[in-house]
């Protein structure tokens, strides 16, 4: 390898690395804030995640897990009122999720909760429009 590949394999595996450990601790502030709120970290995910009516198919690719984790999640929180299932007004075969009043209020407070010391509060506003849209171009399909 020439001295220029070295430095680019080097600047790849320092970048994996930034973004690997604000991912972790992103996770971590989730599950911390989420326990506040008697949930677990994936459904304090999935009741970010649900900005309106959607499919658990929808769902599922927001959180980035399989459909099947999302359906455990889902069922979790439709136990505690927070989330129904309601025909999908397109698809006779599908199921749109939508918060109750109760979980809306629910998301209000995790929403707010999650803005409080996160993770990527030292960055400015502009700032993090910037790693917005870098991260865009790096991840196809990455947006919600």
């Amino acid at each position: 390898m020439t001295s220029a590949e070295d430095e680019l394999v080097i600047a790849e595996r320092v970048l994996c690395g930034l973004v690997n450990g604000l991912s972790r601790q992103i996770e971590e502030h989730v599950r911390v804030r989420a326990t506040k709120l008697d949930l677990t970290g994936p459904q304090a995910t999935a009741l970010r995640e649900l900005t309106g009516p959607m499919t658990m198919r929808e769902l599922a690719e927001r959180m980035s897990c399989e459909p099947s984790n999302a359906t455990f999640v889902i069922d979790k929180l439709e136990k505690r009122g927070l989330v129904e299932r309601r025909p999908h007004p397109s698809d006779r075969r599908a199921k749109q999720l939508v918060l109750t009043p109760e979980g809306e209020v629910l998301r209000e407070q995790l929403l707010k909760l999650l803005t409080e010391e996160s993770p990527l509060a030292g960055l400015s506003r502009d700032e993090q429009d910037t790693l917005r849209d870098l991260l865009l171009r790096a991840v196809p399909g990455g947006s919600h």
